[in-house]
């Protein structure tokens, strides 16, 4: 127990999927996994563990932004011996060639601020995804015919910025495809407790097109990003972490 996670260490997967909206790790433990328990409601944050094929994963909340998800990822990390987290979330495309629905596999994230120096002392502002992870989800996307994109994401601290064109710049400097909140702050976690962290991204707006979906939309076309989730967890059951 922690002071955000009242869960018992048993009631959590070894792998843990985290959708940012507490609300979506409900509807995608209730869709997908069976047996399914509440093992954490502390603010709201509703984290569940059941089965998918057999097998048994935690479905997490981890809000918005880095403090938020940098709290929950370290307490799962750290506290309830967890070894992977695969964050599934959405994004702003900043690519002409990424459109709504699509999905990236993240290799890395640009974080613009100082939570990887505070945290694990590591001055990088481009943070790797775990190579194991990454390489499992592509495995397991060609094997079932899924396509994903793979690049680096803006992990912004702002989602409302005042200067419009920010957004070029940071592509242009960064190769950024696309922007979200949580992926630098996970990464740093997972390097600073030698775990293994991911993200998936589906493309929810574009800043190229104007393109937007509502949040029924994302909860409920984001499916195929949760699929490829869940059975690349499947295959991380046969992996053991280096010691």
């Amino acid at each position: 127990m922690t002071p955000h996670i009242n869960a018992k260490k048993e009631d959590i997967a070894p792998t843990v999927l985290m959708p940012g909206d507490p609300l979506r790790a409900k509807f995608i433990a209730e869709t997908f996994l069976e047996n399914v328990k509440l093992v954490n409601e502390i603010r709201n944050m509703y984290m569940y563990t059941g089965t998918y094929k057999n097998k048994t994963i935690t479905i997490a909340g981890s809000g918005m932004g880095c403090p938020s998800i940098g709290i929950y990822s370290y307490e799962l990390f750290k506290f309830y011996n967890v070894d992977n987290i695969i964050r599934i979330g959405s994004a702003g495309s900043y690519d002409a060639t990424l459109n709504i629905y699509d999905i990236v596999n993240v290799t890395g994230a640009y974080g613009e601020n100082n939570y990887a120096k505070i945290v694990a002392g590591i001055d990088d502002k481009v943070l790797s995804s775990s190579p194991h992870l990454f390489e499992t989800i592509e495995a397991v996307a060609k094997a079932q015919q899924i396509k994903t994109l793979p690049g680096i994401v803006h992990s912004s601290d702002v989602f409302y910025q005042k200067d419009e064109d920010e957004w070029k710049k940071i592509k242009a400097e960064y190769n950024a495809i696309c922007v979200e909140m949580e992926a630098f702050a996970l990464f740093a976690n997972a390097l600073a407790l030698k775990k293994q962290a991911a993200t998936l991204l589906t493309i929810s707006d574009s800043f190229i097109t104007g393109d937007i979906t509502t949040a029924a939309e994302r909860q409920n076309n984001f499916c195929q990003m949760v699929e490829l989730a869940l059975e690349s967890t499947l295959k991380l059951y046969n992996f053991c972490l280096p010691i």
